[in-house]
């Protein structure tokens, strides 16, 4: 490989066949110059970029970026594939170096982002979690900063995307928050806090993650039991006018609405769920 164009004293781009490709090496500045060769064995770190947009724009930001934040960048990155068991690519690492020098600057100012994720994540992706929370310790103890815990959730989801395309990710954010607005429904209905321990609870967020993949796809069985129904509203009033709720919900956010027998589980799940908490709270 030929370097094509040295950045600053430990970036290049450089040439590999018909491609160009950026690098990262402590001192290389000081060891190469624009034409000569540089070798695997001499490299750190290897950025392959599909466009040459984001070749600009990464080779601007690895250029302008302390040493010490890609380092940090790169233990961090390894210690996530580690944890989920999986290689990334180069767009986590330098998304992710955007993300924490960005942080940084904010940090400065005194300027802290709240999250409106973060049970969603601790809930749903608790090893991704682990992750934000190994970087926010390191880069709170590194640069002497105090990060809530919102930016540790905002790392983990840059690790939920190594694991999904952009589309998934965009689903998978959209599909916890509906999963929090559903629930903060059922307990302001209700006027009680679910017990997210109890076997209903559990039930009832396996159902929810299935009827939100559901409405999401617009996906519907035909076949529905209106008797059942019926049946089940004359039973549980209350969670019938509380599954009402969460029908325009469903119709404000996605355009659809609930099918008979969606409707008819949902009153039987949230019977079963509140009122255990109800008794409980007699």
């Amino acid at each position: 490989m030929k370097v094509s164009q040295i950045l600053n004293n430990n970036v290049a781009i450089v040439s590999r066949g018909d491609n160009e490709v950026i690098v990262y090496a402590k001192g290389l500045a000081f060891r190469k110059k624009v034409g000569q060769v540089i070798h695997e064995d001499e490299i750190e770190k290897t950025y392959v970029l599909d466009s040459n947009d984001m070749l600009e724009h990464f080779s601007y930001l690895l250029s302008h970026s302390d040493a010490n934040h890609i380092t940090l960048v790169n233990q961090i990155i390894a210690y996530g594939e580690e944890k989920l068991g999986e290689k990334s690519n180069d767009y986590l690492s330098l998304t992710l170096l955007d993300h924490i020098e960005f942080a940084l600057k904010r940090a400065a100012k005194g300027q802290f982002i709240r999250s409106p994720l973060t049970w969603e994540v601790k809930k749903f992706y608790p090893q991704h979690f682990d992750i934000g929370m190994y970087a926010l310790n390191l880069i709170n103890d590194q640069f002497q900063v105090t990060f809530p815990e919102d930016e540790a959730v905002s790392i983990a989801l840059h690790f939920v995307n190594l694991q999904e395309d952009k589309n998934n990710l965009d689903e998978t954010i959209r599909s916890m928050e509906s999963l929090r607005d559903i629930l903060s429904i059922i307990q302001y209905h209700f006027q009680i806090k679910l017990d997210e321990g109890s076997l209903n609870y559990m039930r009832l967020m396996t159902h929810l993650q299935y009827f939100i993949q559901r409405i999401m796809t617009q996906n519907s069985d035909e076949e529905s039991d209106s008797i059942l129904n019926e049946q089940i509203k004359l039973l549980y009033p209350s969670s019938f006018e509380c599954v009402q709720k969460i029908r325009v919900y469903v119709q404000q956010k996605y355009s659809c609405d609930l099918t008979i027998d969606e409707e008819t589980y949902l009153m039987l799940h949230i019977h079963r769920v509140t009122h255990r908490s109800q008794k409980e709270r007699t």
